[in-house]
């Protein structure tokens, strides 16, 4: 919970405890905990005033508040002493370096297991490729360890094929090129460089691997998956990773198929994004979600391809396949980096907030609702470190701007562009008049907990599946993650959203007034 404060009149009387410093004092809090505990020991209750009982649960709850920010604070002491001695032997060793004459990199080189391997030709390139507003492949997908590195390294169609994202202009002269920093001269600030400008992607060598995700249960996909297949090996050359369903699936069309990878179990799933180069989904936005999940950390450019209903994501048509591939393996692209959210469960059970259970990622939404409970849901959620509103009603949507379209849309939520960073913040049936929706910028965390005194327990959903349920104590920590889903576009990201909720949602569509009436004089 957030740090509280109380205050009460006659002996019981005390407030947060502060140090000089503003931050928290552990003792302070100790004390503050057992004046709590000698408070409710010397009231007593009678069963029948329920006034009474609803203070004591108050009081239980400051108590165990005050006790686990006592808590907090000593591990983050902890945990900051660790880190400075970690420092200073590191700055020791350094200076140790130097005086014999060998550079610290040099020796991390030979030490460190998470450093980056470039080879000399890799780091030219690195050097030749990487510009004032690039982002490289090999700065975002090589940083793993040695060892699974020199394994992959002995298989040729696990080597990716480095690509450079760049920012795009309509030209020097034009008025979407703006500066990359913020510029204070005279005192004036003029406006930053816009966050939203089209990124493109251009391959620096030919991609060799491409992973072919379907809609299972169709057979109007299956077909075009076994063309799709074989169009891709005789034409492109390239090696295919398929899930194992639909090898199967393959083999049991005909022996051709047997040069189509796949894998064994969740070990190698995690190691998907060092050996694919592009990811190419053959269903709706379900498949798409599908493809984000499968990978926990950085994910390769995908192209999807619309076999499904609605299609917000999906804005490539499957009859034009070879054309549309053709044009993505040879590049440049337009890309929209789809955000995604960052989820961890932590039980009212943890001893601290680094306790958590496994970190959950989706693409569109998490939502936490009342399950099958018929009393209101309670929350209470906090943006960092500040008290938002308690949620009284259904449930609540936590959601990226991708999803925005999905559920949140149909509880109220605006839609929202894509790119736009930020993470909306939906009621779903509010008990309230004023409960109107919000967008909180990407850098925040949210919190959202179940409090003691709840009448039922709270469901959390992760992108519509991974049912978790929250009880009293319990708490949903949401933040934006470091690895967003890079689809491709068919023309640019505005255009692809414009066209998706203009076809999706038929947005805005009603008859055009007529021109032969009162006019204005």
């Amino acid at each position: 919970m957030a740090p509280s404060k109380f205050n009460s009149a006659g002996e019981g009387n005390f407030s947060g405890p502060m140090a000089d410093n503003g931050l928290f004092n552990a003792n302070s809090l100790l004390n503050s905990e057992k004046a709590v505990q000698e408070l409710l020991e010397r009231s007593p209750l009678m069963e029948t005033d329920d006034h009474l009982i609803e203070f004591s649960e108050a009081l239980r709850t400051v108590a165990k508040a005050l006790r686990k920010a006592a808590e907090g604070k000593a591990a983050s002491q902890a945990e900051a002493a660790e880190w400075k001695r970690k420092f200073e032997l590191e700055r020791t060793r350094n200076l140790q370096l130097e005086h014999k004459g060998q550079s610290p990199v040099e020796c991390n080189g030979h030490n460190n297991k998470r450093s980056r391997i470039l080879s000399p030709q890799a780091t030219e390139q690195s050097e030749r490729c990487c510009g004032t507003n690039g982002i490289c492949s090999h700065e975002i997908l090589q940083d793993r360890d040695i060892d699974s590195i020199s394994q992959m390294a002995s298989k040729k169609y696990a080597r990716k094929a480095p690509f450079k994202l760049s920012w795009c202009c309509n030209g020097e002269h034009s008025d979407r090129h703006k500066h990359d920093v913020v510029s204070f001269e005279k005192g004036n600030i003029t406006t930053a460089e816009r966050s939203s400008r089209q990124i493109s992607l251009k391959w620096e060598s030919q991609p060799q691997t491409v992973l072919i995700l379907t809609k299972p249960n169709s057979i109007s996909v299956r077909i075009l998956c076994f063309e799709m297949v074989r169009w891709l090996r005789e034409h492109k050359g390239l090696h295919i990773y398929v899930e194992p369903r639909v090898k199967s699936e393959l083999l049991t069309e005909s022996d051709y198929y047997n040069f189509v990878h796949t894998w064994k179990d969740n070990k190698e799933i995690m190691l998907l994004h060092t050996k694919v180069d592009l990811v190419v989904t053959l269903g709706g936005d379900g498949t798409v979600l599908w493809a984000a999940s499968m990978f926990k950390g950085p994910v390769p450019p995908l192209v999807p391809f619309s076999l499904g209903s609605l299609g917000f994501m999906t804005p490539f048509h499957s009859e034009h396949y070879k054309e549309c591939l053709d044009s993505v393996l040879k590049g440049p692209i337009s890309i929209t980096l789809r955000h995604r959210l960052q989820c961890h469960v932590i039980r009212d059970a943890a001893r601290n907030e680094y306790e958590t259970e496994e970190p959950i990622l989706v693409l569109n939404e998490v939502t936490i609702d009342r399950g099958i409970s018929s009393y209101l849901t309670n929350l209470e959620c906090y943006c960092d470190s500040s008290f938002v509103t308690c949620v009284q009603g259904d449930g609540l949507i936590l959601s990226t701007t991708s999803g925005s379209t999905a559920y949140s849309l149909a509880a109220g939520g605006s839609m929202v562009h894509p790119q736009v960073p930020g993470i909306l913040f939906t009621p779903i049936c509010p008990h309230s008049l004023s409960f109107r929706p919000l967008i909180f910028p990407e850098y925040v965390t949210i919190r959202i907990q179940v409090p003691f005194n709840s009448r039922g327990h709270a469901w959390a959903s992760f992108d519509g599946k991974d049912r978790k349920q929250l009880a009293a104590g319990d708490a949903l920590v949401c933040s934006m993650a470091p690895w967003p889903v890079p689809t491709a576009c068919q023309a640019d990201s505005t255009n692809d959203f414009l066209r998706s909720i203009h076809d999706g949602l038929h947005w805005n569509l009603r008859k055009t007034q007529s021109f032969d009436g009162p006019r204005d004089t």
